[in-house]
C-alpha cells in the first residue's frame, strides 16, 4: 500500500499550522471529486473544512479528521526538517504524521476503493475535515455541527482517525471522551504594604482556601468506563514582582475534565458556590470545550471491536481516557462516534513519527470498517 505513504508525505510538505490548511484540503477534494465525490467547501473566518460524501439516504457513516498541526518549534530539535518528511528505519517522521495526516490520508485511500468497488453502496459515506482541531474549535467541526444541526445532516457512525492506539496499531478503540471545561478566575483585594496588612486586602491569602477547596473536592466516582471526574489548577498569577507590596488582584486558571455524570453548567454552578462560600470578590469566565460522550454497545462498536480484533489479533481494550476530539462536537448530533488510529506515542513531540507498517495497514482497517458496516 504505497500509495497511502506517498500522499501522507503530499500532506506533511504542507505547514498546515493551525488554522492554515495550507492546500491539504484542496488535494484531498480534487482526488475525492475524480473518484465520484460531492466536496463542499465550509470557510468559517481563517478556517477551512471539508465534507465530502458519496452515496445517498441512510444510514450515514461519517470519516473525522483535521489538517491541521501543532507548530514544530525549532528546527534544531528534530533531527530533520518536520516539514520535509523523511523515512528512516521504517519509520515516516513529520510534524502531523500521527496526528493525524497519516490518518487523513488513510481514510482517503479507503473511501477511493470503497467507491470503485461498490459505486452503488447503501446509504452513505463521507469525509469531514477541519483545519481547527488543535486551535481554538470555534469555526471547525464545532460551526460545522451547528450548520449540519440546521439543515437536519444526519450522521449515524462517526470514526475519527486520532492516533488512539497504545503499544500496537488497533489495541485501543476510544469508545467516549471526557468533557472539558476551563475557567479564568479573577480575585479581587486592595492592594497595600506587606508592612500594613490591615490596610489591604490580600487576593491570595483569600483565594488559596477557596482553591484547595475545588482541588480536593471528590466530584463522582466515575462513571462505567470513564475515570472520575477532576479539577486541576495549571496556573496561579498575582502580585508586581515586589516582596513588600500585597497585590490587588489574583488570577487562576483550572479545567475540569468529567464524565456523563455531569453538564458544564452543572459544575460551574458547583465551583462558583465554593467561591461564594469563601466571601471571594471575584470574577470567572467559563469556556466549555466540549461535553462528554460515549457510545454504547451497538452496531458500531461492535464493528470496529470486529474489525480491531482481526487486524490486531487480539480484542482491543475499550477506553474513554485522553483529551478530547473533535467527536464530541459530531455526537451530540445524535451520532455514535469511536476513535481508531495509530499509535500516539509521538504525537506533538520533537521527532513526531507513525510507523509505515501500520500506515500501509491503515487503508485496509478503514475500507473493512466502511464495508463492515455499509454493505
Amino acid at each position: 500500500m504505497k500509495e497511502v505513504v506517498e500522499l501522507a508525505k503530499e500532506l506533511l510538505l504542507r505547514p498546515s499550522v493551525t488554522p492554515d490548511d495550507a492546500g491539504c484540503q484542496a488535494l484531498i477534494a480534487e482526488r475525492l471529486q475524480r473518484a465520484g465525490f460531492l466536496c463542499e467547501q465550509l470557510r468559517f473566518g481563517e478556517v477551512d473544512n471539508l465534507w465530502a460524501t458519496h452515496g445517498s439516504g441512510g444510514p450515514v457513516l461519517a470519516l473525522l479528521g483535521h489538517t491541521d498541526v501543532v507548530p514544530a518549534g525549532p528546527r534544531e530539535s528534530w533531527s530533520s526538517d518536520p516539514f520535509v518528511p523523511e523515512i528512516r528505519d521504517g519509520v515516516l517522521y513529520g510534524r502531523g504524521a500521527a496526528d493525524m495526516k497519516g490518518s487523513v490520508a488513510a481514510f482517503v485511500i479507503a473511501l477511493e476503493r470503497f467507491a470503485a468497488a461498490h459505486p452503488g453502496h447503501p446509504g452513505t459515506v463521507a469525509l469531514l475535515l477541519t483545519s481547527d482541531e488543535e486551535g481554538d474549535a470555534i469555526d471547525g467541526v464545532r460551526h460545522v455541527a451547528d450548520v449540519f444541526r440546521e439543515r437536519g445532516q444526519k450522521i449515524d457512525w462517526c470514526i475519527t482517525g486520532e492516533p488512539s492506539s497504545q503499544d500496537k496499531l488497533g489495541d485501543l478503540l476510544r469508545v467516549g471522551r471526557r468533557g472539558t471545561l476551563s475557567a479564568t478566575l479573577s480575585v479581587k483585594g486592595v492592594q497595600g504594604h506587606v508592612a500594613y496588612p490591615e490596610k489591604a486586602r490580600n487576593p491570595i491569602h483569600q483565594a488559596m482556601p477557596a482553591l484547595a477547596e475545588l482541588a480536593a473536592h471528590r466530584w463522582d466516582e466515575g462513571y462505567e468506563s470513564f475515570p472520575p471526574t477532576s479539577l486541576q489548577i495549571s496556573n496561579v498569577h498575582a502580585g508586581t514582582g515586589a516582596n513588600n507590596v500585597i497585590p490587588g488582584e489574583l488570577q487562576a486558571l483550572f479545567n475540569l475534565r468529567y464524565n456523563p455524570h455531569w453538564r458544564a453548567e452543572q459544575l460551574e454552578q458547583r465551583c462558583e458556590s465554593v467561591l461564594r462560600a469563601h466571601g471571594l470578590e471575584y470574577s470567572v469566565h467559563w469556556h466549555r470545550g466540549g461535553e462528554p460522550f460515549y457510545t454504547p454497545e451497538g452496531p458500531l462498536r461492535n464493528a470496529a471491536r470486529e474489525v480491531l480484533a482481526r487486524f490486531s489479533g487480539a480484542a482491543p481494550e475499550e477506553s474513554t481516557g485522553g483529551g478530547t476530539s473533535d467527536a464530541r462536537f459530531i455526537a451530540p448530533l445524535g451520532a455514535q462516534c469511536v476513535e481508531i488510529g495509530p499509535v500516539n506515542a509521538s504525537i506533538h513531540k520533537v521527532d513526531e513519527h507513525v510507523a509505515v507498517a501500520d500506515l500501509e495497514i491503515l487503508p485496509d482497517l478503514y475500507l473493512a470498517l466502511i464495508e463492515r458496516l455499509l454493505l
